[in-house]
Formats: C-alpha cells, structure tokens, sequence
C-alpha cells in the first residue's frame, strides 16, 4: 500500500471528497498538522510514497498573512522534490511547491470562488483531464509556476488553475474533493472571511454532482501521474 504524507493548514480543509478516490485504490495517507499545539513539519525521512500540501484558508505566502510554518514546509517541499518524491499540492500547498521549485508567488486578497477551470493541455492528466471542470478556490494569494513547468488548465481570469512540473509533481489552485460543509467550516474557523460568501455557497451547494463528476477522471490522471495506484 502507498502512503501519503499530508500537510494541513488549517482543521477544516482535508481532502474531502478525494479521500473515497484514494480509500478505494488503497492508498493510505497520514495528515500532519503543523498548526496545533504539539504539531510539527515532518521531517523528510518520514515522508514515503508522496508529499501533500492541502489548502490554508486566510493563510498564504506572500507576505500579507504568512503561513507560521512557511519556510520549513517549503525546504521539506524542495528536499521531496530533489528526491523525485511525488507531490500534490492545492491552495496553499501549491503555493508552497512553486516556492520550493524556482517559481513565486503574487499576493492577492482572499478570495473564495467556485467558477469553471479550462483545460489548455491535450494530454493533461495523460489525457484525463475534462475539458472543462469546477474549480473550487478559498485562497490568499496566487501560485506561480516556475518557468519549466508545463500549464494544465487556466480559471475565467486566465490565471493558472493547474500545473506539472516534471514527471511527478502537481498543482491545483482549486481543490478538487472541497464539499460545502468545508467552506463553511473555513468562514467560521477565522476572523477574516471572504466577502459575499453567500452566493458563492450557493453556487458550491448547486455545483456538488458536477465536482464529484469531474473528480473521477482526474484523479484517475493524478494518481498515474505520481504513481500512487495502490499495490
């Protein structure tokens, strides 16, 4: 069986509906929460079959309101990827990848959006991909990938959704299992909300079969992609 080692940001963003996807090919997964009181990054050699970097909420990286455990997340992310460990990272944690690969970061107010990603890679995914899928965001600031990474899917804005960096390596603005009990969870977790969450609960509670529907093909291209199919 594979194992995932599994960082939150935050109680209420896990993988939601991914766990089912991965439960189902066998591969297991440990979450690690830096942010509570006992908690810690994991050191790399704990790390075995993957590295996942899950969202923040309010918490980003690019100065305005810092993740606490921004640096050794990134030096754990840069030893993972050195090693050619897989990695995933949505949110946040894609953030943190395209920090520990060459690439940056742009700071951008919280936001929380449930708008349509497109597809602009023929072989996305190995070709798993939907041409078009729900791209569920409650993120401060934006990803940059590094120059060498290859673009999946964009947002409505043009701005990056999904990308690939080598062979083994993926990141997601979105996330890609978010159920609305998790937004709502996030809202009420911290003081700083986005603004009109309401329509966009809305939307999130309207557009629940599209993202459930949209996540069996793509995880069946993310789990080629790092070589996670359960032994």
């Amino acid at each position: 069986m594979k194992i995932l080692t599994v960082l939150q940001h935050t109680s209420a963003d896990y993988f939601g509906l991914m766990e089912d996807h991965l439960e189902g090919r066998r591969i297991g997964f440990h979450y690690h929460r830096p942010f509570t009181e006992n908690g810690i990054v994991p050191a790399f050699s704990a790390v075995q079959d993957g590295l996942v970097l899950l969202g923040g909420g309010v918490w980003g990286s690019a100065g305005e309101r810092d993740v606490p455990t921004l640096k050794e997340e990134i030096k754990l992310t840069r030893a993972c990827f050195m090693a050619g460990i897989p990695i995933l990272g949505i949110g946040l944690g894609a953030q943190i990848l395209c920090l520990a690969t060459e690439g940056s970061v742009e700071p951008a107010p919280l936001e929380f959006s449930c708008n349509q990603a497109k597809c602009v890679d023929d072989n996305a995914l190995n070709g798993f991909m939907p041409e078009s899928y729900i791209n569920p965001v409650y993120m401060r600031d934006r990803p940059v990938p590094p120059a060498y990474a290859k673009i999946l899917a964009e947002d409505e804005d043009g701005h990056v959704a999904a990308f690939q960096i080598g062979k083994n390596v993926l990141g997601f603005t979105g996330h890609l299992g978010f159920k609305l009990a998790m937004a709502e969870d996030l809202i009420m977790e911290f003081e700083e909300s986005p603004p009109e969450t309401g329509p966009v609960l809305d939307q999130l509670r309207a557009q629940k079969r599209a993202i459930g529907d949209a996540l069996v093909p793509i995880m069946t291209g993310l789990v080629q992609i790092t070589g996670w199919m359960g032994e």
